[in-house]
């Protein structure tokens, strides 16, 4: 089996930094983390940020102050996030890809931005 977990979520006041991990326990090489998506109350899941060999991407709301980077050894990602609004505020999931073919959400890190 294999677990996806987010950690560094928490309270931050605008303009502040947040780092969030991400990390594969257990079977750890039978799941590919891709990336992060956020969900906001009253609103859908959006993708965030993902991390492939070819290179990053970002949602436009984010560009410039996220930046996504992986531990391929640990098969972890991580987002660090800088300059962070209230709009930011969401529960921030990972996301990988079974081996098996299915995909996989982490339990998710509340991220608050607020004075």
């Amino acid at each position: 089996q294999v677990q996806l977990v987010e950690s560094g979520g928490g309270l931050v006041q605008p303009g502040g930094s947040l780092k969030l991990t991400c990390a594969a326990s257990g079977n750890i090489f039978s799941i590919y983390v891709t990336g992060w998506y956020r969900q906001a109350p009253g609103k859908q899941r959006e993708l965030v940020a993902t991390i492939t060999p070819i290179g990053t991407n970002y949602a436009d709301s984010v560009k410039g102050r996220f930046t996504i980077s992986r531990d391929n050894a640990k098969n972890t990602i991580y987002l660090q996030m800088n300059s962070l609004k209230p709009e930011d505020t969401a529960v921030y999931y990972c996301y990988g890809q079974k081996t098996a073919g299915n995909g996989q959400w982490g339990q998710g890190t509340q991220v608050t931005v607020s004075s």
